[in-house]
């Protein structure tokens, strides 16, 4: 392929505008800094506790203990 149909993506540091030698932009060259987004958009009102309910924790622990002490007991059942 030919430069022509597939030009490079980077561009040539030496022809490129608004740098400075060194690589450094003068001010004024780049935009400015954006706005904030938190004013944005409606208010929130509903906002759900953070953490873990205590139906889906209690089950977890629940399970877990079930489990180590049916291994517990099959320890023992293999020790007799």
């Amino acid at each position: 392929m030919t430069s022509s149909t597939n030009p490079d993506p980077d561009p040539d540091p030496q022809r490129t505008t608004g740098l400075q030698p060194g690589g450094s932009v003068p001010p004024g060259e780049s935009p400015p800094a954006e706005g904030s987004m938190s004013g944005a958009g409606p208010q929130e009102t509903y906002n759900p506790t953070k953490g873990w309910a205590k139906g889906p924790l209690t089950l977890i622990i629940c399970i877990v203990v079930l489990m180590a002490a049916f291994f517990l007991v099959y320890a023992v059942v293999l020790l007799l």
